[in-house]
C-alpha cells in the first residue's frame, strides 16, 4: 500500500500535504511525554474519576505537567465539594500501559508530530490514543466515510467506488470497522490507505465477523482506540468514536443512513467540528436512504462520485489551516474587559462558581459566551470550570457547550 513517505502523483494530494506541518500543533502549548514516567502521568490522569479530555486539557494547561495536575487534583476535587476524591491509582496505568507493549500497540499523545492536526483540533481531542499498524497514516490528509450496516448492494458499490477513487487522489479512509458501509470503505481502501476508529480498546475486534478486515488493517493500515487495551465496547463508546472518526477528517461521506443511525451523530459531529458533510441522494421510498435525504434537506453536500467529493473539499484544501474551532478549551480567549485592567482582581473562587452556576440553565451555553457574560478571567473561569466538571455540578456538551449538571 502507498505509504506516508512514498510520492504522491495527483496534484490534490499535493494541495494537501501542504498544510500538515509541525506548526499545527504549536497552539497546544505543552510537549508530549518524554519518558515512559511520563507517558505513565498521562495515563494516570486521563484515567482517572471526572477526567474527561476537555478536562485533561485544562489542567494540563494549568498546571504545565500531568504529575503536578496530579498532585492538585484532591484539592480541586476538595473545592469542588468531593471530599472522597482520589485520582486513579498508579498501578491502572501501569497495567494499561504493560497491556499496550504486549500487544506491540504505539501510545500516541496529543502534540506528538505523528498525531492528527485535523484531530487536534476539535473541542475535545483524546490526550492519548493506542495505535496498531501504521501510525503514519495520521500524519496524510484523511476522508471519512460512514454508513448503514445492513447497507443495500447498490450502496456498497458506490461506497467501495467512493473509496477506490478517493484512495487513488491520495486520502487516507476513516471509518469505524462495522458492518456494511463501513467495512466495504475498508476494504477498498487497503491498498491506498485506510484508518479504523474502534468503540472498544485496540484489541477487540466488534462485530467478530470482522476479524478477517481487522487482522488485515493491522498489517497494512492503522486502527486506533482511545479506550485502554482489552475494553469491551460499550453503547457509549460508539458517539465518543463517532467524533473521532469526523475529527480526524476533512470531511465526511454518508453513502447510505437510516434517519435513526450512529452515522447521522457522525454527520453532525462532523458538522459541529467545521467539517464538510456529503451524502448520495436515494429514493424517498428507501429507509435506508432516509438519512441521506435529511441531510441534504439540511444544508449537507450533494455527491455522485469521488470527483464530486474532491471538489467539495478543495476550497478547504485552498483555505489557509484552520486553528482551533470556536469553543475549543485551547482556542485563544477573546478579549475580556478584566484583562486589560492590571488593578482588576478576579473574585474569590466560591463567588465564581456560584456565578457560574447561577448563569447556566438547562440550554447549553458556549464557554466563551459564558466567560463573556460574566466578564470573567479566562484562567479564573477555567479553573472554576474545572472544579464544576469534576462535581457533576456542570455539564459539557459536544462542541464545548456548557449546562448545569445533576
Amino acid at each position: 500500500m502507498a505509504r506516508d513517505d512514498a510520492p504522491q502523483q495527483d496534484m490534490f494530494a499535493s494541495e494537501l500535504r501542504t498544510h500538515h506541518t509541525a506548526d499545527a500543533h504549536d497552539f497546544l502549548g505543552f510537549a508530549p511525554p518524554a519518558s515512559e514516567d511520563e507517558a505513565l502521568d498521562w495515563l494516570q490522569l486521563i484515567r482517572s474519576p471526572r477526567i474527561g479530555p476537555t478536562t485533561f486539557l485544562k489542567l494540563l494547561r494549568k498546571h504545565r505537567s500531568a504529575r503536578r495536575a496530579l498532585d492538585a487534583l484532591p484539592d480541586s476535587a476538595w473545592e469542588a465539594g468531593l471530599r472522597d476524591y482520589r485520582p486513579a491509582e498508579r498501578q491502572v496505568a501501569e497495567r494499561e500501559y504493560r497491556a499496550g507493549q504486549k500487544l506491540g500497540a504505539h501510545l500516541l499523545a496529543l502534540s506528538s508530530v505523528r498525531y492528527s492536526a485535523q484531530l487536534s483540533q476539535i473541542n475535545d481531542p483524546p490526550p492519548l490514543l493506542w495505535c496498531l499498524g501504521d501510525v503514519g497514516l495520521m500524519t496524510r490528509e484523511c476522508i471519512g466515510i460512514a454508513g448503514a450496516r445492513n447497507a443495500s448492494s447498490l450502496g456498497m458499490r458506490l461506497t467501495r467506488a467512493l473509496a477506490k477513487g478517493l484512495g487513488s487522489e491520495g486520502a487516507v479512509i476513516v471509518s469505524g470497522v462495522a458492518r456494511g458501509i463501513d467495512r466495504t470503505a475498508h476494504e477498498a481502501a487497503l491498498e491506498t490507505g485506510t484508518i479504523g476508529v474502534l468503540a472498544g480498546g485496540v484489541d477487540v475486534i466488534y462485530p467478530r465477523e470482522n476479524t478477517d478486515i481487522y487482522e488485515k488493517m493491522r498489517e497494512d493500515g492503522l486502527l486506533i482506540s482511545e479506550q485502554p487495551p482489552g475494553m469491551q465496547p460499550q453503547a457509549r463508546h460508539f458517539p465518543r468514536r463517532n467524533r473521532l472518526i469526523s475529527g480526524l477528517s476533512l470531511g465526511i461521506v454518508i453513502p447510505e443512513a437510516a434517519t435513526k443511525s450512529g452515522s447521522l451523530i457522525t454527520a453532525r459531529d462532523a458538522s459541529d467540528q467545521g467539517r464538510e458533510v456529503m451524502a448520495v441522494p436515494g429514493h424517498p421510498f428507501d429507509a435506508r436512504a432516509a438519512g441521506c435525504n435529511q441531510l441534504l434537506r439540511e444544508g449537507a453536500t450533494l455527491i455522485r462520485n469521488a470527483d464530486d467529493v474532491l471538489d467539495a473539499l478543495r476550497p478547504l484544501v485552498d483555505a489557509p489551516q484552520p486553528g482551533p474551532v470556536e469553543g475549543d478549551a485551547m482556542a485563544p480567549r477573546r478579549a475580556n474587559p478584566t484583562a486589560s485592567n492590571p488593578d482588576s482582581r478576579p473574585p474569590p473562587p466560591d463567588q465564581i462558581r456560584a456565578r457560574i452556576l447561577a448563569h447556566l440553565g438547562a440550554a447549553p451555553l458556549p464557554e466563551d459566551q459564558l466567560i463573556r457574560d460574566l466578564v470573567l478571567p479566562a484562567a479564573a473561569a477555567t479553573s472554576a470550570l474545572v472544579e464544576l466538571e469534576m462535581a457533576g455540578r456542570v455539564i459539557r456538551h459536544p462542541g464545548g457547550a456548557l449546562s448545569l449538571g445533576g
